[in-house]
């Protein structure tokens, strides 16, 4: 019986190990490259140097597709997390059609991004040439277009901390004199600002990540993943990118470890 349970562990450490492996090994190539000049990773290391952290720096198309990126980025988690955080209020408190709105709230997650894509596409065509309304693919419509795809992804986040709540909270503050929108901000905003923080994260995440929506929405509005791409298709992939991969992993685990901080302090507190 020992045996049999010994043998369980090594198999599941095994499949852990390989797991992890190839997830983090393409990652920790990017970063070890990033210290070498070589222009193709097949060939030799060379000398480690940070001068591709120099040239990054140096490019100015690099650096403004990376600036559009945050800029997307940053902006529409913001406007996401406080929709999203609304919108979970709005259908935890709701008494009909609760599972109707809940479910058509979650369609962009399940849907295929391409769909999406063009969804956003046709509506600003719709928009421009039936509206008559003058306006340009770039940077205002992608980060109207963020924020609406990353928005559900927030619900998802506070949702289940909105079912750990005295459901009573919000009635409560009102019956002592709070308008709703004080109830909102003084009230049920602190008890969901760690579920609020995770939604910020996960939503900037997919934003600078998403290449199908910003590729067709973008007009000549570049950001990391269609400058990368475009180049891919005329000359490779430039050295840089891997300087630039391993801020954005660095920045990205920095952020990750303290939103973990921060929830863990919130948990503690209330306990």
């Amino acid at each position: 019986m020992k045996d049999k349970k010994i043998l369980s562990l090594i198999i599941r450490w095994l499949i852990l190990i390989v797991v992890l492996v190839a997830i983090y090994l393409p990652i920790a190539l990017i970063i070890l490259y990033s210290f070498s000049e070589v222009r193709d990773l097949g060939g030799e290391y060379g000398s480690f140097s940070f001068g591709l952290y120099a040239k990054l720096f140096q490019n100015k198309e690099l650096m403004t597709a990376t600036m559009n990126t945050l800029a997307i980025g940053l902006i529409s988690a913001f406007l996401a997390t406080i929709l999203g955080s609304v919108s979970a209020i709005g259908i935890h408190y709701m008494t009909k059609m609760r599972k109707i709105v809940d479910t058509a709230s979650q369609i962009t997650v399940v849907n295929a991004e391409i769909v999406t894509a063009m969804g956003f596409y046709l509506l600003f065509i719709f928009l421009r040439d039936v509206l008559k309304i003058s306006f340009d693919l770039g940077l205002g419509w992608l980060i109207i277009a963020h924020t609406v795809i990353t928005t559900p992804y927030v619900i998802l986040s506070v949702s289940p901390r909105l079912k750990q709540l005295n459901p009573n909270l919000l009635e409560a503050s009102m019956d002592l004199g709070a308008t709703p929108f004080r109830s909102l901000i003084t009230v049920m905003f602190p008890q969901l600002l760690g579920s609020m923080i995770s939604g910020f994260a996960l939503a900037f995440t997919l934003s600078l990540d998403d290449f199908v929506v910003t590729s067709i929405n973008g007009g000549k509005t570049y950001t990391i993943s269609t400058f990368v791409y475009n180049h891919i298709r005329r000359s490779g992939v430039l050295p840089e990118v891997r300087a630039l991969s391993t801020i954005i992993f660095l920045f990205v685990l920095i952020a990750m470890i303290i939103v973990n901080v921060i929830k863990n302090k919130n948990l503690k507190k209330e306990k």
